[in-house]
């Protein structure tokens, strides 16, 4: 019997009953989302502060490099610590599966923090030479490690706390504290650049926002250490235990490839969109359409703000129409026709104009960013969850994702091509639409791969009853002929709570 036979059939063939169904308190549910987007709203306040720093950063860490070329060498620091992503998502992502996702996701915020906090205290190039770029890379390799392991246990841990009626709109939330995040580190940065101006910006100023990671880091370790434990990863801990059977690497490759392959390609449409966007458009408006440093943060910081209730409003209306992948389609579909139009209307020079061609972009981000933190956790069983999004969010986000800024701006460089960034976000998309319409499965408002339905209403439970093959619809994935009895046993082995 193969890995697969044995650790579904390994538990009881008891039937698929009334008991069966998870009912989850939604106060508890929002709590959760709530303390886990703060702590990620952390995390990607530390993380996001180099992004929008990117060309001071280089000014002072690498002053004897042609100015032309300062941006472009800062950018390569901060896609070089996307190489320290997938080693810590395979790291904390393999643990996570093991000793629970509120630790991984209370360790990894810490580690950032103090990363970042680190960045802060770094003597410049002008100070200690070539040690100050090397020290710059050495802390970026840390965060890029931690946050290998953040987003990915965020993701896994709200789709595993939420009922399925309402997992598109409660993971949205995640994405909400990611922006805010972002927007609190580009608000800082820009009230900052406008305050000081460009020259003590480079002296000293940089180093604040920096410098503030260290309170806010144990600010959101306090929220996330009194969490309470997933009840999926409860109940495949417990099921776990009475088989003796963990997971290993090989089994995730071998078992689950598929999924892997899939989720790959989500992360890589989607992280691309997301650091053109929110993390290459601030240098680019300035850089190469000359706008003032500080008059391009407000732009992009602005968008942001008017993100969130798109990206809310998005993942409200997944679980009404029951379906993630209309609107994910819709996005691609959308940046694929507007990308173009949005990048000369950036090129007019006229504020209005210029905000409104960032909206066209920004708008189809805020669609994925209201999907995808349900649509991705939705990919893999309870088990391998964890660590199987994990490493490949990871993967795909350090070749395409952390990439996407410096290889914009390196094509762009040497084509004088401003048009660039239009052409880079449509082939994204456009191999996005391939992967979701042809590979990807609707799994809105029904139960997790693995686990049995979560319901946040008694009367939901009568409803589930009568249609039992619905409710475990995974399980015709399992390509397995085994009677109906083992089937509704499987639910138990794969981290389903038997209550």
């Amino acid at each position: 019997m193969d890995y697969k036979s044995k650790n579904i059939l390994g538990g009881s063939d008891k039937k698929f009953k009334k008991e069966d169904v998870n009912i989850v308190d939604t106060k508890i549910a929002k709590q959760s989302v709530i303390a886990t987007s703060l702590g990620n709203a952390m995390e990607w306040f530390d993380f996001g502060l180099y992004a929008y720093l990117a060309i001071t950063i280089g000014k002072v860490f690498f002053p004897e490099i042609d100015s032309s070329f300062q941006l472009i060498y800062a950018f390569a620091t901060f896609a070089i610590a996307f190489i320290a992503r997938p080693i810590g998502g395979f790291v904390f992502g393999m643990m996570g599966d093991r000793i629970g996702r509120k630790n991984i996701l209370a360790l990894t915020l810490i580690m950032m923090a103090g990363s970042t906090l680190s960045i802060g205290l770094i003597p410049s190039y002008a100070t200690i030479g070539i040690a100050a770029p090397i020290l710059l890379l050495i802390t970026r390799l840390i965060q890029g490690f931690s946050t290998g392991g953040e987003y990915a246990g965020a993701m896994t841990f709200i789709a595993e706390s939420t009922p399925d009626k309402k997992r598109g709109f409660l993971a949205s939330g995640l994405e909400v504290g990611s922006l805010v995040g972002f927007i609190a580190g580009a608000g800082l940065v820009t009230l900052l650049s406008y305050l000081l101006g460009p020259d003590k910006m480079v002296e000293w100023g940089w180093r604040i926002p920096f410098l503030i990671a260290g309170p806010l880091g144990f600010i959101g370790f306090y929220f996330r250490s009194h969490l309470e434990e997933t009840p999926a990863f409860k109940a495949m801990a417990k099921a776990e235990k009475e088989e003796k059977h963990r997971a290993s690497f090989k089994e995730i490759l071998t078992h689950h490839w598929k999924p892997l392959l899939i989720c790959i390609g989500i992360v890589l449409f989607y992280n691309t969109t997301n650091y053109t966007v929110l993390t290459y458009m601030p240098s680019y408006l300035s850089e190469e359409l000359g706008y003032g440093e500080t008059k391009g943060l407000f732009l992009v910081l602005l968008l942001m703000v008017l993100m969130i209730p798109i990206i809310l409003g998005m993942g409200y209306l997944s679980d009404r129409i029951r379906s993630r992948n209309r609107i994910i389609k819709g996005a691609l579909i959308g940046n694929i026709l507007l990308s173009i139009p949005a990048i000369m209307m950036m090129k007019t020079g006229n504020d209005f104009i210029v905000f409104l061609g960032l909206l066209l972009l920004g708008s189809q981000l805020a669609c994925f960013q209201g999907t995808l933190p349900a649509t991705l956790p939705s990919l893999f069983f309870t088990n391998v969850r964890f660590g199987s999004l994990a490493i490949t969010y990871n993967i795909s986000t350090s070749l395409f994702g952390g990439t996407t800024p410096l290889v914009v701006a390196w094509m762009v460089s040497i084509t004088n091509n401003s048009m660039i960034p239009a052409y880079y976000l449509m082939a994204s998309c456009l191999f996005g639409l391939i992967i979701v319409g042809f590979f990807v499965k609707e799994t809105a408002g029904r139960s997790l791969r693995g686990s049995m339905p979560a319901v946040e209403d008694l009367n939901e439970i009568d409803e589930i009853l009568k249609n039992p093959d619905e409710a475990l619809w995974w399980k015709e994935e399992l390509n397995m002929e085994i009677d109906e009895e083992k089937i509704i046993g499987l639910g138990h082995n794969r981290g389903v709570s038997i209550k």
